[in-house]
């Protein structure tokens, strides 16, 4: 009976010890596949890296040919180089030689002639000087007549444009007058509707005058008489219910109901408007407005 279970025992463990064995054997024979799998990438490598190594091999020696026949090429370069510095230096030394004669004989001939050179040369300063001077005061006296021509041709004009103005004033003035008396006939009928085209047109022509007064030099004669009969008229005006709106100087803001033309300025702050010129003056009829002004507008840059 023991010797029945020592048997067993003994089969048991036998049976134990050649399962572990096949199982080790198993995996050494699966290492020397991955093994075996390894050797032959590192195999295809190697042979790729030969194959690499081969083409540089060839390419190193078409590059060592090329080199040498560079070198060749060079080296006969700087025989011909060579050559054409040694004819170089033969000529240079014949033109050295032919260039110090013909100097030579330049110098001989400056200082023959320099004497007279010098005496043409004074000659001609002293002659251009002169003639500068008698041409700068010729000019200077020119300059003179031309300015006094030029200031007494404006006196004349502006005095004319005075005595034009100032006919006119009192043509527009008779005018204004008799629209007076045409007003009063309106109110006493009042289905007549009022005509404004004479007001208007004495707006503008005020707006005109003004600016021209103020290009004015104050002596012009006539000047201040022209200035009393605008004032008239402008009472009259006013009398008559007409309001000239001043804007000239003014801030300009968008609520203004006018034609507004922008001109960029430099002198005036970013951003800044005013209203530095009058096309069409602004007038109300007894508080109502009946033209819109056309004005030019400076903008700050």
């Amino acid at each position: 009976m023991k010797k029945l279970i020592l048997l067993t025992i003994l089969l048991c463990a036998t049976t134990i010890f050649a399962q572990k064995q096949n199982t080790e054997m198993q995996k050494q024979q699966q290492e020397l596949v991955a093994l075996k799998q390894k050797v032959n990438k590192q195999q295809s490598v190697i042979s790729k890296q030969k194959t690499e190594l081969a083409k540089l091999s060839l390419k190193t020696e078409n590059q060592d040919k090329q080199i040498d026949s560079l070198k060749a090429e060079t080296s006969q370069n700087i025989e011909n180089i060579q050559k054409i510095a040694n004819d170089l230096g033969t000529k240079i030394q014949k033109t050295e030689t032919t260039a110090k004669d013909s100097i030579s004989k330049l110098d001989k001939d400056v200082n023959t002639n320099r004497l007279y050179w010098i005496i043409a040369s004074l000659a001609t300063l002293i002659l251009g000087g002169i003639l500068y001077w008698l041409l700068g005061k010729r000019i200077a006296t020119s300059k003179i007549d031309v300015e006094t021509q030029i200031k007494n041709t404006k006196k004349s004009l502006e005095e004319e444009s005075i005595k034009l103005d100032s006919k006119l004033v009192e043509v527009l003035d008779t005018q204004l007058k008799l629209k007076q008396e045409e007003k009063q006939m309106v109110s006493a009928n009042s289905t007549i509707e009022i005509d404004h085209s004479l007001a208007l047109k004495v707006a503008d022509e005020i707006v005109r005058i003004h600016k021209n007064l103020q290009q004015m030099d104050a002596n012009t004669k006539g000047l201040k008489q022209l200035s009393g009969s605008v004032k008239r008229i402008q009472d009259n005006f006013a009398s008559n219910g007409y309001e000239l709106v001043e804007m000239l100087g003014k801030e300009y803001n968008e609520g203004m109901k006018v034609i507004a033309n922008f001109i960029p300025s430099e002198d005036l702050e970013t951003g800044k408007q005013i209203i530095t010129r009058i096309i069409k003056p602004q007038v109300n009829f007894k508080n109502e407005m009946i033209q819109s002004a056309q004005i030019e507008v400076s903008v700050g840059e």
